[in-house]
């Protein structure tokens, strides 16, 4: 397992952008637009933990910035902590035999969230290319929320 990065949501971009790039001395890495979700996605490092290739980049800050305006409370601008793993289907498993709720189930070979006991969601990413879909994760509806 590896961890990946911390997610925010942020109101404004340039604000955000001053605040971590321009004052606190953060390095944009890369960054997503998604038409569809209707949001991007903004990926910052410390400037020594810049690296060449994915496999050897530190950990990141995503700032996740929703086109659509949204108030945050309760801790929502606290996104997430993500992983990497090896085998999705089998982490999910193994933390499913334990007794932790799969909030959001693999069912695209790629993508599953889980909380911890105080609430806090945690993303879990497939390694490489999304595996194919399979059961019992393609028919597992969502539990609660992430």
């Amino acid at each position: 397992m590896r961890y990946l990065h911390t997610m925010i949501r942020i109101r404004d971009i340039d604000e955000s952008l001053d605040f971590f790039v321009g004052k606190f001395g953060l390095v944009e890495t890369r960054r997503t637009e998604s038409e569809q979700g209707r949001f991007t996605l903004i990926f910052l490092s410390a400037s020594k933990d810049q690296a060449n290739t994915e496999s050897s980049r530190a950990p990141e800050l995503e700032l996740t910035y929703n086109w659509d305006a949204e108030t945050y409370s309760g801790g929502r601008n606290f996104g997430h902590l993500a992983y990497e793993v090896d085998n999705i289907y089998d982490f999910c498993q193994n933390l499913k035999d334990k007794g932790v709720v799969i909030n959001r189930p693999p069912r695209d070979g790629r993508m599953a969230f889980v909380k911890s006991p105080d609430g806090i969601s945690i993303e879990i990413l497939q390694k490489g290319e999304r595996l194919a879909p399979q059961e019992p994760w393609v028919s597992m509806e969502n539990t609660g929320n992430w």
